[in-house]
């Protein structure tokens, strides 16, 4: 082997050796929605019961919706799950926010 090619796989080995590695395995995707769908549904119960302990969702539905048939157990159900979509996103974003850079940048080329 001549010189100049033991002096190149001798930087490669020492390029892959300081190359970062990955913060941990990357997880399941069952793992992954339930932390973004889990605390989301928690925190929709919460606003849900916090929202309606002063608001009447047929009040609601008064100023809003009037010429729609709306039940009061439908519009805790609507306002549930619009609370839900918000409150994922929410933590679908910080989920985003949180990945490691490693697992999306590639190493700097020397």
């Amino acid at each position: 082997m001549s010189p100049d090619k033991l002096d190149e796989t001798i930087a490669q080995g020492l390029r892959r050796a300081a190359a970062p590695a990955l913060d941990h395995p990357p997880r399941p995707l069952a793992q992954k929605l339930g932390a973004i769908l889990w605390p989301s549904f928690f925190a929709a119960g919460v606003a849900t019961m916090l929202f309606f302990a002063f608001v009447d969702p047929l009040a609601l539905r008064d100023i809003s919706l009037p010429h729609l048939p709306i039940s009061r157990e439908a519009g805790y159900t609507i306002a549930f799950f619009l609370f839900w979509a918000a409150t994922a996103s929410s933590s679908l974003f910080t989920w985003i926010l949180l990945r490691p850079a490693s697992r999306f940048n590639a190493p700097l080329r020397d």
